[in-house]
């Protein structure tokens, strides 16, 4: 049976003792993570390919401080109660938590997934948590993004449509 939406947002400490649980049983835990701010096919596919890496797979969502600090204070669209619960819709994600930092490099160190996968738009030097993942013996992964396909693009082209 499916777990339910709320069900699947999580807290740290739940996340660490699911991963410890799901490891013992020889899972192989994904991880994911960003902002999911308008969610469009270019996440959709990545949060698809991602759980084909595993058997578990975790994505952690930038809070909304994060994300103004580091996108401006006009971001996010949807706050991230919203985010959360429409992360959580996917059935490919098995659960979602926050993070305040602005990078999940903590996180990732506290998971420790057997793999961390980031969209394509990314080079291997800027992933975050990448070298926590490779010294567990992990592997990272750059998920070829759809092109033209971004929250920023989506914005840019309501304004150019809309002004």
């Amino acid at each position: 049976m499916m777990k339910a939406q709320r069900e699947k947002i999580i807290q740290r400490n739940e996340a660490i003792d699911i991963v410890r649980k799901l490891k013992a049983e020889n899972k192989r835990i994904v991880f994911t993570n960003g902002c999911f701010d308008l969610i469009h096919v270019g996440h959709v596919r990545l949060l698809q390919e991602a759980r084909n890496r595993g058997d578990c797979l975790i994505v952690g969502l930038n809070t909304d401080a994060s994300i103004r600090r580091i996108k401006g204070d006009k971001r996010p669209l949807l706050d991230e109660s919203q985010r959360g619960r429409i992360v959580a819709a996917f059935e490919s994600v098995d659960y979602v938590l926050f993070f305040d930092e602005d990078t999940p490099e903590e996180l990732i160190r506290e998971i420790k997934p057997d793999v961390l996968v980031k969209g394509g738009d990314y080079t291997m030097e800027a992933v975050a948590g990448r070298q926590e993942v490779w010294d567990a013996g992990g592997e990272v992964i750059l998920y070829t993004p759809v092109p033209g396909r971004s929250t920023s693009a989506i914005i840019e082209n309501i304004v150019e449509r809309f002004s």
